[in-house]
């Protein structure tokens, strides 16, 4: 690879920029109009995503902290912060979904467990309707636990 220089005596100074060079043309009859915020607009607009039924919208969270109420009758750790609750979905319309484990198939709370998760989802103001969706694959482990949890089992 090879490169060409060229040598020079001296490059001619870009010219500065004037005020009256700006592109809006003002005289003393119609004034330029001055906009003070450029982000004018941009700090009006409101944050997309903050639905109600989205994760961080209020019905969302709504769910979340019923979800938090509920513990586990054997260990002594809600089962959102527990990791038995794999996912939630609302529909716009308040129909919410919980997609959940047990931490075994065998657990003295299966056939409870998820009618207690239906009835205090459903008692959340806004969610017309709930389903409980019992999942085993992938089946649950501590270390779906949150750090909150695993401290409080003396696990950190």
């Amino acid at each position: 690879m090879s490169y060409e220089v060229e040598q020079v005596e001296s490059v001619a100074q870009p010219p500065k920029a004037r005020v009256g060079d700006a592109p809006l043309a003002a005289t003393p009859e119609a004034p330029a109009e001055r906009r003070r915020d450029y982000l004018d607009g941009f700090l009006t607009q409101k944050p997309v995503g903050d639905a109600p039924h989205e994760p961080g919208g209020a019905l969302y969270e709504g769910v979340i902290d019923a979800l938090k109420d509920i513990f586990d009758p054997e260990i002594p750790v809600n089962i959102y912060d527990l990791g038995l609750i794999y996912g939630v979905e609302i529909s716009a319309d308040g129909h919410a979904v919980v997609m959940m484990t047990l931490t075994t198939p065998h657990c003295p709370v299966a056939e409870s467990m998820p009618g207690e998760v239906e009835l205090r989802v459903s008692a959340v103001p806004g969610i017309a309707t709930a389903d409980v969706n019992l999942i085993w694959d992938p089946p649950w482990d501590p270390q779906k636990m949150s750090d909150d949890a695993k401290l409080e089992l003396g696990m950190l």
